[in-house]
């Protein structure tokens, strides 16, 4: 914040426009180059590494977790039933969601989780590496690729995008790994991040990045809103 002329409260992006007098697509290569692990993974630490710990199928939740994904969220069971089958998408013990995040051979390398029940949750599983894998639908190659924040919203992504691949990053963040040589392939790829601040400025940030991402705004707050509003 400078209280001098009453400007700030944004991030770290907003402060170097602001002290360097850049334009936003400057302000991110300063940070990038500055900070390096700002927007790039982050280098093995002296820590040791948390062990995947992905919850076991619990298949008695599982009309729990049908029920919240196709009755509150809207998604439609054509797209949620081929998931479950494939043991993509299934129920835990506490009858959260549990999205699989594939990675080489598509071996499971972390999980999205979401709770179904009253009250609302998200947030990932223990040592879930999403720098090394995605929740993707379909699993092949398509014309064009959209990016969203969740495999709820990617799942939505679909049903409104059918011709499309839809891909969770887990969380607005402008430079997975997995990004350049999924772009080096030369598909299409937009970025439908969220349309709130947060949104805005991780898809501002990856098209400073990766100048071919266009921006795909949803026109509610995300894409699971857009789709219950057209249901």
């Amino acid at each position: 914040m400078n209280w001098n002329c009453a400007r700030g409260g944004g991030g770290a992006i907003d402060l170097v426009i602001h002290l360097h007098h850049l334009g936003f697509a400057q302000a991110v290569q300063w940070l990038s180059q500055s900070f390096p692990d700002s927007f790039a993974p982050e280098p093995n630490r002296l820590f040791p590494k948390t062990t995947l710990a992905i919850p076991p199928p619990e298949p008695s939740q599982l009309w729990r977790v049908r029920h919240y994904l196709i009755g509150e969220r809207a998604l439609p069971a054509a797209l949620i039933d081929p998931l479950i089958q494939s043991g993509t998408l299934y129920a835990d013990p506490r009858a959260n969601a549990v999205f699989l995040l594939l990675g080489k051979e598509n071996q499971p390398v972390g999980a999205e989780l979401r709770g179904t029940t009253q009250r609302p949750w998200h947030g990932l599983a223990p040592g879930s590496q999403k720098d090394l894998g995605f929740f993707a639908l379909p699993a092949g190659p398509l014309a064009a690729i959209i990016l969203v924040e969740s495999a709820i919203d990617a799942i939505s992504c679909l049903a409104l995008y059918p011709q499309h691949r839809c891909i969770s990053t887990a969380g607005a963040r402008p430079n997975p790994r997995w990004l350049a040589p999924l772009i080096a392939q030369g598909d299409l790829v937009y970025c439908g991040f969220d349309a709130d601040p947060t949104g805005e400025n991780m898809a501002r940030a990856m098209i400073a990045l990766h100048p071919t991402v266009q921006r795909l705004r949803p026109p509610h707050h995300d894409w699971n809103d857009v789709l219950k509003a057209r249901t």
